[in-house]
């Protein structure tokens, strides 16, 4: 066995006694959730202001519109680079100079720090779908969507969070800068500066420019990240690991672009890749590559076929199976 299947292997049973351990935990569904009413004023209005901005799509110039689009997939592609695929899983290194451009964009992004993201999303990994996951599935859709936003966390959630080693990422000095300073530089960096250069650059008016290239490109990039909690939870196949609630998602694999094969990355959180065999990379997966080629990136982490394959045999539903059989192993 070489060095990387014997990682693999490793990794692969650090992993079985994570996720599949915990959830013993279990969900207590006579729980109730207290709300927190200006969380929940404040995203009904972020809603209401898309519908308002998909309507301004028809009265803002065309230069808007590309602008909120080219914005939208950057500030997408930077919560999928630095705070998940880094921080979350350490599944590549940025150089520097990488690091500075994700975070500029993370930032724009207005998904909370990045600190607070990565840790989140590790309880998410380690508890998933008890009630320590803080968008825990098994509360149903609009939960796991975007409910958990609006209420106040559950106990069990806080006491695991405690009891986790955030070390690493405390001792990040980007990280943490981010982190003391995020309202500010999201201030300056999502707010301001997408509204701003429409109206500077091509006279476009102030409410346009407002409604299109902040509220309704911001609302859209939350919903795409949220399917993945939500749809990749609940509906979808499980070829690597039935045992797994992660699914894979045909509707998360098409709006996030092709990051969706949630079953996969629950499998192997650390594959940079999030996807099967290496097939139907996702944009995210290929501009990691691309990073790699310019020397941007490296160290990009991988599962290989053989435990891939073990483990598919061992514990994939039904698709899975076929899968195999259609590879002839």
């Amino acid at each position: 066995m070489d060095t990387e299947e014997m990682r693999d292997k490793i990794n692969d049973k650090l992993y079985d006694s994570e996720e599949l351990f915990h959830k013993k935990l279990g969900t207590d569904m006579n729980y109730r959730f207290s709300y927190i009413w200006p969380f929940i004023i404040f995203h009904t209005l972020l809603q209401i202001s898309w519908f308002i901005g998909a309507y301004m799509l028809y009265h803002a110039k065309l230069a808007t519109i590309i602008w909120a689009i080219s914005l939208g997939l950057a500030t997408l592609e930077a919560i999928s680079l630095v705070a998940h695929r880094y921080y979350s899983h350490k599944a590549f290194k940025p150089t520097r100079l990488l690091k500075i451009i994700l975070f500029f964009f993370q930032t724009m992004a207005g998904q909370n720090s990045i600190f607070t993201w990565a840790t989140d999303h590790k309880l998410h990994h380690k508890y998933s779908d008890t009630d320590a996951d803080p968008h825990n599935s098994k509360r149903g859709f609009f939960f796991s969507h975007m409910g958990w936003l609006m209420v106040k966390k559950h106990p069990l959630f806080i006491q695991k969070r405690k009891q986790m080693d955030f070390s690493e990422l405390l001792a990040d000095k980007m990280l943490m800068f981010q982190y003391k300073y995020f309202l500010p530089l999201y201030f300056v960096i999502g707010l301001v500066l997408p509204i701003a250069v429409p109206i500077y650059f091509w006279n476009e008016t102030l409410w346009t420019s407002f409604f299109v290239a902040y509220c309704f490109r911001y609302v859209t990039t939350l919903h795409i990240t949220w399917t993945i909690n939500s749809f990749a939870h609940l509906w979808g196949t499980k070829p690597y690991d039935k045992r797994l609630q992660a699914t894979n998602s045909k509707i998360s694999w098409f709006f996030t672009f092709a990051d969706g094969w949630h079953n996969f990355h629950h499998a192997y959180p650390w594959d940079y890749r999030m996807s099967e065999f290496g097939n139907f990379t996702s944009s995210s997966g290929m501009l990691l590559d691309i990073f790699a080629n310019m020397g941007l990136a490296y160290d990009l982490k991988t599962a290989s076929p053989n435990i891939i394959h073990e483990r598919m045999k061992n514990h994939g539903d039904e698709t899975g199976q076929q899968m195999l059989k259609n590879k002839n192993l």
